[in-house]
């Protein structure tokens, strides 16, 4: 039997079916706990698009929750859907959606904020007091992430990434990250300049401190692999920490010769080796989050040391996507792993693996 409807119907019983649609989402219980179960996804809205997820990258957050159940403070308390470093394409447009059409291949912000808290009005959005920051379980409940196959957000959120594919797409995230840190640190045109730790984000800041005009570059992490990286980057001179623990010691000599540095790596020992090296009124942007550190404080007064976080970004992430599609930062390099996001176990297991990877990629859909 063959029923037909009234058009009114046929979009009354479309509306039912879009409100109850049902995504598959990658979800950690706990440490070494993930699995893929389905969320709710509502239907694009005023100002609002779908996006069928292409690539989403592995970021040290995620492993955190992975391996240890949060970082630092910060634990997870329920469920929580991980990922923020994602590209798809556009399938469905909600109302008064201007400038993005079905088919566009997008780099999605993980950047939520209000835009009316205090913070927000004194023109710092990336310290929102109201932050939707896709999968962050700083607030109770928590804010659930990118990694499942169809997301709805903002069209504002969303950055046309014409010229690029979905891996490059979704490095916009990491690269707008090293972009605030240079922003932060200010002027470094022909200065000396320290990058500790050579992670994705690390090296990212070495391509944007290069990009920036500076004049010599030190990498140094506890990998051979890593620092190959950071050389291929543009690093001047890559120190193996590990096997030469002292191997700072003369950018230190006559109160430090570095002018700026960027500390990626969140380890205690190398915030306590950089700041030896920087000279008098030299600067530090601290970017590695792994818990508090203890800052050598006399150092620092003495030498009179400017000490800046670095924490998120806001409208770096256009610009980002804006140096990729330019080719004046060429991120492709960095990605040296992907797996299909039904093989996560795999690949959350290759990304905790600093001596084979570097940056993992999941793959949804076709890419």
């Amino acid at each position: 039997m063959v029923y037909h409807f009234h058009a009114e119907a046929r979009e009354s019983l479309a509306s039912i079916f879009r409100e109850f649609f049902l995504a598959q989402a990658l979800f950690v219980h706990g440490s070494r706990d993930l699995r893929v179960e389905p969320c709710e996804i509502s239907p694009p809205s005023i100002g609002e698009v779908q996006v069928s997820l292409r690539r989403g990258g592995i970021c040290g957050s995620d492993l955190h929750y992975f391996n240890h159940g949060g970082f630092g403070s910060v634990r997870l308390r329920e469920p929580m859907i991980l990922g923020h470093e994602v590209a798809g394409e556009v399938i469905a447009l909600g109302p008064n959606v201007a400038g993005l059409a079905v088919g566009d291949l997008v780099a999605i912000s993980p950047s939520r904020p209000c835009f009316s808290c205090a913070q927000c009005s004194h023109g710092l959005p990336n310290h929102c007091l109201n932050m939707r920051f896709y999968g962050s379980a700083m607030p109770f409940p928590h804010v659930q992430g990118a990694f499942r196959d169809v997301i709805t957000a903002r069209a504002e959120h969303c950055v046309k990434a014409v010229g690029l594919n979905a891996a490059q797409a979704a490095m916009a995230e990491p690269l707008a990250v090293a972009l605030h840190a240079m922003r932060r640190a200010g002027n470094i045109v022909g200065q000396r300049v320290l990058v500790t730790g050579c992670g994705p984000i690390g090296v990212l800041v070495i391509m944007a401190a290069r990009r920036a005009g500076a004049g010599e570059i030190i990498a140094t992490d506890v990998g051979d692999m890593m620092l190959g990286f950071a050389e291929n980057a543009g690093a001047d001179i890559c120190l193996n920490m590990a096997n030469q623990p002292d191997a700072l010691g003369p950018f230190g000599k006559g109160k430090g010769s570095v002018d700026v540095a960027f500390e990626c790596s969140g380890a205690q020992a190398a915030l306590t080796a950089a700041i030896t090296t920087i000279r008098p009124q030299g600067r530090l942007v601290q970017l590695g989050m792994s818990g508090n550190m203890d800052i050598p404080m006399m150092q620092v007064t003495a030498r009179e040391l400017q000490i800046l976080g670095s924490f998120r970004f806001h409208e770096e992430f256009a610009m980002a996507v804006q140096m990729m599609q330019r080719g004046l930062i060429d991120t492709r390099h960095l990605i040296t792993h992907s797996f299909s996001w039904s093989d996560f176990d795999a690949a959350f297991a290759m990304a905790s693996d600093r001596t084979k990877a570097m940056k993992v990629q999941l793959e949804f859909g076709s890419s």
